[in-house]
C-alpha cells in the first residue's frame, strides 16, 4: 500500500492547490450566509508559497495531493503571554481521504515547522456548525477557545436563521 507523505509545496502545485481552494468554499459555504456568490478565493496561493512567514504544505498519495494546509507566524494581541503565533488555514482533505489522519500529518508537519520558527501557540478559525471540522481539530488537541458572533444589519431575524 502507498504511503501518505506531507511536503511542502512548489509553485508547480498552484493549480491543484485552488482546486483544494474551491473545496474548502464549497464545503464552507452553507455555513456562511456571508460569502459573495459566484467564484471567490480565499488566498493568493503563489504569494502565500514564496511568504517567509508562511508553510504552505500538502499531503500526498501516489503522485496525488489528497489534501493541504498552511501555518503563519502572525504577531499577538500585546495582552497575550505568548508573543507570536501561527494560524492554520487552507485546511482540506478530499472526501475520499476524510478519517484517515491525513488532517493530523499536515497539522504535525506545520507543528514541527512552528516549533522550528520558535512558535508555541496554534490558532485557527472554524465555523461553529461545522462539526465534522471541530471534531477532527479536537481529534488532534485543539480546544475551542472563543465564538465570533455577527448579525446582519440588513437581515430580517427569519431570514437570519433559515
Amino acid at each position: 500500500m502507498e504511503q501518505i507523505i506531507v511536503r511542502k509545496v512548489a509553485l508547480s502545485d498552484l493549480n491543484i492547490l485552488i482546486d483544494c481552494m474551491r473545496g474548502i468554499i464549497n464545503t464552507e459555504r452553507p455555513f456562511d450566509p456571508t460569502l459573495a456568490d459566484g467564484d471567490i478565493a480565499y488566498y493568493d496561493i503563489a504569494e502565500m508559497i514564496v511568504a517567509p512567514h508562511i508553510e504552505v504544505v500538502v499531503a500526498e498519495l501516489s503522485g496525488k495531493i489528497i489534501g493541504s494546509g498552511y501555518a503563519r507566524i502572525e504577531k499577538a494581541k500585546a495582552y497575550l503571554k505568548h508573543k507570536k503565533h501561527s494560524f492554520l488555514g487552507f485546511m482540506f482533505v478530499s472526501p475520499e481521504h476524510r478519517g484517515k489522519g491525513v488532517n493530523k500529518m499536515i497539522i504535525d508537519a506545520l507543528k514541527n515547522w512552528s516549533v522550528a520558527q520558535n512558535v508555541t501557540e496554534f490558532r485557527l478559525e472554524v465555523y461553529n456548525d461545522n462539526l465534522p471540522a471541530i471534531k477532527a481539530y479536537e481529534k488532534v488537541g485543539f480546544k475551542k477557545h472563543m465564538i465570533t458572533m455577527r448579525m446582519g444589519l440588513n437581515d430580517s431575524p427569519a431570514e437570519e436563521f433559515q
